[in-house]
């Protein structure tokens, strides 16, 4: 009888200590400057893109890998690799259908490892991997970059910004000059589901122009294995865009982690 009562106490305790252990996890994802190393695999589907009215996906690959400086502070690096398959963007007769990689926008984060609120500070850079010039801009470009957020129970809410110059690269392109915002909040309940709303804005001060997707996504946490990952998927209205820019879009995927044992 002993054994059986210690038994169930140390199984209650493995399941409160694993619980919260995914808790934590699924709190640290909706941080962006998290000391935790996640690979995101996102994709969007955005529809009435163009003349056309055609369709782009876009697939980002986004390793999160942070590095430990010393005591106090992390660097955070924050990479975004797209792959584009865009379709039926041009009118009959034209041809704008590509598929391959996007530029990169690799940004890095100077960031405290404890501070109220969290925040971090740095570069970010745009790098031209655009396998074809309907994929990129054909410009390098760099700039600063800065997140804030709290975290306040099962809340997170904070913001996310850059801006890029471009500084080389093919001069017949247009130049690159733009101001990304990210508001952001997200709410994880006891079941480990995020609940997160967020705008991804980016200002062309080329061309003064606004494209302002809002995002509302649905995240759950689980485990393959002793393996934890996320799957969400989401939808996107476009109150502000272009001309020729989207409409409204999906946007699906799983995020893999990699917690320190």
């Amino acid at each position: 009888m002993l054994k059986t009562a210690q038994t169930i106490v140390v199984l209650s305790l493995t399941a409160t200590l694993l619980h919260a252990q995914e808790a934590d996890l699924a709190k640290k994802l909706a941080n962006p400057v998290a000391d935790l190393i996640s690979v995101p695999i996102q994709s969007n589907y955005d529809f009435g893109v163009g003349p056309g009215d055609g369709t782009k996906w876009t697939t980002n690959i986004q390793p999160v890998i942070p590095f430990g400086l010393n005591e106090h502070w992390n660097l955070i690096s924050r990479t975004v690799l797209p792959v584009i398959d865009q379709e039926g963007l041009a009118p009959a007769g034209d041809s704008l259908d590509e598929f391959g990689l996007g530029d990169t926008v690799q940004s890095f984060f100077f960031s405290p490892k404890e501070s109220s609120p969290i925040w971090g500070i740095g570069p970010v850079f745009l790098i031209p991997t655009a396998t074809d010039d309907l994929l990129g801009t054909g410009k390098w470009g760099a700039g600063p970059t800065a997140v804030v957020l709290k975290q306040e129970g099962a809340w997170t809410c904070g913001a996310l910004a850059n801006h890029i110059w471009d500084f080389a690269g093919d001069g017949d392109r247009s130049p690159v000059n733009a101001t990304y915002l990210q508001p952001f909040v997200a709410y994880v309940t006891h079941t480990h589901t995020t609940f997160s709303l967020n705008t991804e804005s980016t200002y062309d001060w080329q061309n003064n122009q606004w494209t302002v997707p809002i995002n509302f996504q649905i995240s759950q946490m689980f485990k393959i294995g002793h393996h934890p990952m996320q799957a969400f998927l989401g939808a996107r209205y476009y109150a502000e865009k272009p001309d020729d820019g989207p409409e409204w879009g999906l946007r699906l995927g799983i995020t893999f982690l990699f917690p320190k044992s």
